[in-house]
């Protein structure tokens, strides 16, 4: 199975980016042997366009062009579901169970996500009711994933 995280906008390189790479590579070494063969981060350009419902749309097109069709979508929106990790986890191992190829995390811009790609979702998830800036989003869904894996692959969870 094959992790995508897309997000709109690019983390600029510095703490914010090693963070995030650091998560995804330790995820990756420890998600081999579980069947996970790539955890991959694809950025799409921000919309330049000047209404907001235009970037949304914008960006929504971008986004939907990268998710292959068959693919498990799972959208980070405010209003989505809250999981807990051992959630996250169990719902990796089914999807991996369940033979799929390919899980795409998306994640949307400053002015949020598309309704298109919200009502194609098989999950919208959400990290809270507080407002996070989305590339804060993608350190916290890196990490995240980290955990679910380190979870699978049998290593003990603190909170059980």
């Amino acid at each position: 199975m094959r992790l995508v995280i897309a997000a709109v906008g690019r983390l600029k390189i510095g703490p914010d980016r090693a963070l995030a790479e650091r998560y995804r590579d330790r995820a990756a070494k420890t998600g081999r042997a579980l069947g996970i063969r790539s955890i991959e981060i694809v950025e799409v350009r921000e919309s330049r366009a000047h209404d907001a419902k235009r970037r949304i749309i914008e960006e929504a097109v971008a986004l939907s062009s990268i998710v292959p069709d068959g693919a498990t979508l799972i959208v980070l929106d405010r209003n989505g579901e809250n999981l807990a990790s051992d959630g996250l986890a169990a719902q990796l191992r089914a999807w991996r169970d369940g033979a799929n190829e390919a899980v795409f995390f998306v994640i949307g811009g400053a002015d949020g996500l598309g309704e298109t790609l919200r009502q194609r979702a098989t999950l919208r998830l959400a990290f809270g009711a507080a407002t996070w800036p989305h590339q804060l989003v993608r350190i916290m869904l890196m990490e995240q994933i980290y955990r679910a894996i380190t979870m699978l692959s049998g290593h003990p969870y603190h909170r059980d």
